[in-house]
């Protein structure tokens, strides 16, 4: 707990309404989705304009208090956790519209913005934001541009990055930057943007974005298919890419439905059963085409059954059923890792994985789900229900740093969507070079000079 005259400075900043101080308060925000850290935060504070922001940051800077900026508190990495004493700093009264302009399809929103609220807002200017993901209800757009978020429709529409416009951001100096303005055209020297996205509230806080809206697509058609074995998603995913504008292709095992089935009650796309599952979701007037392709993958022995949505709520149901498995997989305290290689080595990468897994650490059950269309793999290797979450944390260390040696040999990266954190930080070495992390540490020593923005997240300083 901070001093009760700290206290009282922040209260000046905020107002004592938005100063939190309870246990039960500073449990709630200092963690995300992660399990394996306890809370302990020294305060709770909830600023609305990016001037209390900065004045938040540069009374850490003077009283030397780390802060830890967090939005809906979704990320899969500890990069929201405050286990350390640390301010936390909640962005969800910074939720509003700020300026919309239809002739650019641009829109610029406060950065505590849920996700949902803005693709509800483009439609009802009938323009589309395309990034979205499961936790869409609940992320903010101000932590998906800190994470530089993926979702399930990159295959089309690219991540978080390829939308943003326009930043304003406090540095971890206090500094308030106006980055790229909105502007599609800017070539005006180093374009800082792109440092403050992906950069896990390490550099500064995002406070407001302009994002780029796009036209909606038109009615989806969403068909499921059985693979006979994960070896051929590579031939599927070909067959139908080539035929068909694919908006998106994700891919879950039996395990990984079996698990959704059970727990959420839903029912199974086929009564045939199959190791992996592909989804593709297109435009409606491709059908036809889908279904001559599914008939050639047939042919091919590659899939052992397929079903086609009919209409919009059977889209909607097939869907659930890749949605809905990073929730349900929660009550097995998942040990996951968000891994990302060449399309063309996802079978070889997952058959020696899970060789690996079977040869060192058979008590441990693998349920796999990911995005084919970009090579990203979520593995989630599932607690035993007998070992404790300590040992459970103690064993799967060196079982992902086996993985990583195999990431190494595949040129693959260890955090596909999901950033690093506090849990990949250890892992960061199997994918950047000593070189890139010192670059890292010297630009966060010119946007953080005192160290104060999310420490220990990411690298150790």
């Amino acid at each position: 707990m901070l001093a009760q005259i700290l206290l009282e400075r922040l209260k000046s900043i905020v107002g004592a309404s938005n100063l939190l101080t309870s246990k039960a308060e500073l449990d709630h925000f200092g963690v995300d989705r992660t399990s394996f850290w306890a809370p302990r935060a020294c305060a709770v504070v909830r600023p609305n304009s990016v001037e209390q922001v900065r004045s938040i940051v540069l009374f850490a800077i003077e009283t030397n208090l780390a802060i830890v900026p967090s939005g809906g508190r979704t990320g899969l990495s500890g990069g929201a956790v405050a286990a350390n004493g640390e301010l936390v700093l909640v962005m969800d009264r910074l939720n509003k519209v700020l300026d919309y302009r239809s002739s650019d399809r641009a829109v610029t929103v406060e950065a505590g913005i849920i996700t949902a609220n803005l693709q509800a807002f483009a439609e009802k200017n009938k323009l589309f934001y395309p990034v979205d993901f499961a936790s869409s209800g609940s992320s903010q757009i101000g932590g998906n541009i800190a994470t530089n978020a993926g979702g399930i429709r990159v295959l089309r529409y690219g991540m978080t990055r390829d939308w943003v416009l326009g930043l304003k951001v406090v540095t971890g100096a206090g500094e308030i930057l106006d980055l790229n303005r909105g502007l599609v055209k800017n070539n005006s020297g180093y374009d800082l943007r792109h440092l403050f996205i992906g950069s896990e509230g390490t550099l500064g806080v995002i406070c407001e974005a302009t994002l780029q809206l796009t036209q909606p697509p038109q009615d989806s058609t969403v068909m499921v298919l059985g693979l006979s074995d994960f070896s051929a998603v590579v031939s599927v995913f070909e067959l139908f890419e080539g035929k068909i504008d694919l908006s998106a292709c994700e891919f879950f095992s039996q395990l990984a439905l079996d698990r959704v089935v059970a727990h959420r009650g839903y029912t199974s796309p086929f009564d045939t059963g199959a190791p992996f599952y592909v989804l593709f979701e297109f435009e409606a007037d491709s059908s036809n085409q889908a279904e001559s392709c599914f008939q050639r993958a047939l042919e091919q022995g590659w899939v052992v059954d397929g079903v086609i949505s009919q209409n919009s709520i059977q889209a909607q149901s097939l869907w659930k059923l890749r949605e809905d498995i990073s929730d349900t997989l929660w009550q097995w305290q998942p040990y996951k890792n968000d891994l990302s290689v060449r399309v063309s080595d996802m079978p070889n990468f997952i058959k020696q994985v899970e060789q690996l897994v079977s040869d060192g650490y058979s008590e441990f059950e693998l349920v796999w789900y990911g995005h084919v269309g970009d090579g990203n793999l979520h593995l989630n290797i599932l607690k035993p229900e007998a070992m404790n979450s300590d040992d459970f944390l103690a064993r799967c260390e060196p079982v992902s740093h086996e993985i990583c040696n195999l990431l190494v040999a595949f040129g693959g990266s260890i955090s596909a969507e999901h950033g690093i954190g506090l849990l990949k930080k250890d892992y960061l070495k199997y994918t950047r070079s000593a070189a890139e992390v010192e670059i890292m540490r010297k630009m966060k020593k010119i946007f953080d000079p005192k160290g104060i923005l999310n420490p220990g997240k990411v690298f150790d300083e």
